[in-house]
């Protein structure tokens, strides 16, 4: 039997990633014969393409996603799955991707490597992400993952004359290579054992392998299983499969810090939830307990850590992997039974709100960089509302959100996290992240501490950037309305999910 050529709505309903990268393709071009002082234009030549990209989803991919009911849409040989959660995540990557660019432009002058480059392999491994969300086959779903790691891994080393860059560019990539081959092999273990490479064949081979043997899963099952869950774990840095985190965020461009730790990161979420929801469903008695010990396991390690950090970029990275502990067990409780979604729902709101937050407290951080001053260990901040008064008070902000504070968008991811463990009767974990984020609050405010209560040595004005400004102020702006009016961005969570509000969400949102 012959594989069906592709046909025109095949490339209609891939036209955001394909137009992404014509986009990234054109400014490896354009830079060639741009002069020095006409650099930024990269920049904005990226934006318009990120801009190009969103309409594309909004008047073809959603339209057409509409006009068949809302079930999703099937491209290239059932490859590719066009749904709701797809656009999701697509729409989340466009805008890390657009904030991150606009907190480059004036990072990248400063450290003398504003090369063209840099934009295309943003949009580069945004097309990667792009397929990770909305691969139904493992091929595509490993080849997505690999365009947006390689693209990484140069962007983590892109400062080529800083010795820290080139370390954590090396170290990512050797552990990288390593998890992405461990995942490999779990794949094909997965293939082996159903003679499928999409994800409801596989769900339906390992279904009647484990009917077959009582129901239960046999030991190249749970290897399989084991194999592929530590390349996912890895992807989203968890422990014990975090050590890159720390080091990789450190030596990054403080801009690139911040895209990885929320559009890597949402992108890894996106494929690890397609592929244990979907593929892997039938094993969910053996993943549970897992990702339970995996979950304390990184909120513990994590915030202890975090704990005695000195570097903001680690301090921070080591939070992200505490709340890779969080949304675990929003996992734990969306797969308790077969038909729980609160959890899931509380990845997607935790995934939202993170986006911005992070992105901004990594913006501050990256507006701190001078000729003289990397910027970004504490002492360095000490006494900077003497200095940067409206960067310190943004700062502020996207901590006590990071923190849960109500009333700002931080509150609302951990809110549905919690909400669905005791939905699902996990009390004894929800109490536990519960007194663990009381240790995140303490570190958060130990930054404040050293920006509101300490004395600084220079006071002179640091200056800020059109970018910096523009990035600062979508991210704060959408860290504050989302958590005074989250009702929108709830029902556009539940519309990626294809789910009602439930009663306790429909009285939250009224």
């Amino acid at each position: 039997m012959t594989t069906p050529p592709f046909n025109l709505a095949d490339y209609i309903m891939s036209l955001p990633i394909i137009l992404l990268t014509l986009f990234a393709l054109g400014i490896l071009l354009i830079d060639l014969v741009t002069p020095k002082r006409w650099k930024w234009m990269n920049a904005v030549t990226a934006l318009v393409g990120i801009a190009f990209s969103t309409g594309a989803i909004v008047f073809r991919s959603q339209k057409a996603l509409r006009l068949s009911g809302g079930s999703g849409l099937l491209a290239y040989s059932n490859s590719m799955l066009i749904d709701r959660y797809a656009l999701y995540f697509w729409y989340l990557f466009l805008a890390a991707a657009a904030i991150s660019i606009l907190l480059s432009v004036r990072y990248l002058e400063i450290e003398q490597e504003n090369h063209g480059e840099y934009y295309a392999l943003i949009l580069f491994s945004v097309v990667g992400m792009m397929c990770m969300a909305a691969g139904l086959d493992v091929v595509l779903i490993f080849i997505g993952l690999e365009l947006m790691a390689i693209s990484t891994y140069v962007l983590v080393g892109f400062l080529r004359t800083n010795r820290r860059s080139n370390e954590a560019a090396l170290k990512y990539l050797l552990l990288g290579a390593f998890s992405s081959g461990i995942f490999a092999y779990g794949l094909s273990l997965l293939y082996g054992l159903t003679g499928q490479t999409n994800l409801i064949g596989i769900a339906q081979g390992l279904q009647q392998r484990m009917a077959s043997g009582n129901g239960h899963p046999g030991p190249i099952m749970v290897i399989a299983l084991l194999t592929t869950a530590t390349g996912l774990l890895f992807k989203i840095a968890a422990v014990p499969f975090h050590q890159w985190a720390p080091d990789a965020y450190e030596g990054a461009p403080t801009s690139i810090a911040g895209f990885m730790s929320v559009a890597v990161k949402a992108a890894a979420w996106a494929m690890l939830l397609r592929i244990v929801l979907i593929g892997l469903g039938p094993l969910r008695s053996v993943y549970v307990p897992l990702f339970i010990f995996v979950s304390i396991a990184s909120m513990t390690a994590a915030n202890l850590a975090a704990l005695t950090q000195s570097n903001m970029k680690r301090l921070l990275a080591y939070s992200s992997i505490a709340h890779v502990g969080y949304m675990l067990l929003g996992l734990v409780a969306g797969t308790t039974t077969q038909v729980s979604v609160d959890g899931i729902r509380g990845i997607l709101m935790y995934l939202l709100v993170y986006t911005f937050m992070n992105l901004g407290a990594f913006g501050v951080i990256a507006s701190l960089r001078q000729r003289n001053v990397i910027g970004d260990e504490l002492d360095d901040i000490a006494g900077l509302y003497y200095r940067a008064p409206t960067e310190s008070v943004l700062m502020l902000l996207f901590l006590l959100s990071l923190a849960g504070i109500p009333p700002l968008a931080g509150f609302y991811g951990k809110y549905f996290i919690f909400l669905s463990l005791i939905e699902t009767g996990h009390y004894a974990l929800a109490s536990l992240a519960v007194i663990y984020a009381v240790f995140g609050l303490y570190y958060y405010m130990k930054i404040a501490n050293y920006i509101f209560m300490r004395e600084a040595i220079d006071k002179t004005r640091l200056p800020l950037s059109w970018g910096m400004r523009a990035g600062l102020g979508i991210a704060a702006f959408a860290t504050v309305f989302i958590g005074i009016y989250p009702e929108p961005f709830i029902r556009t969570v539940n519309w990626s999910l294809g789910l009602a509000q439930s009663a306790l969400v429909a009285g939250l949102t009224h």
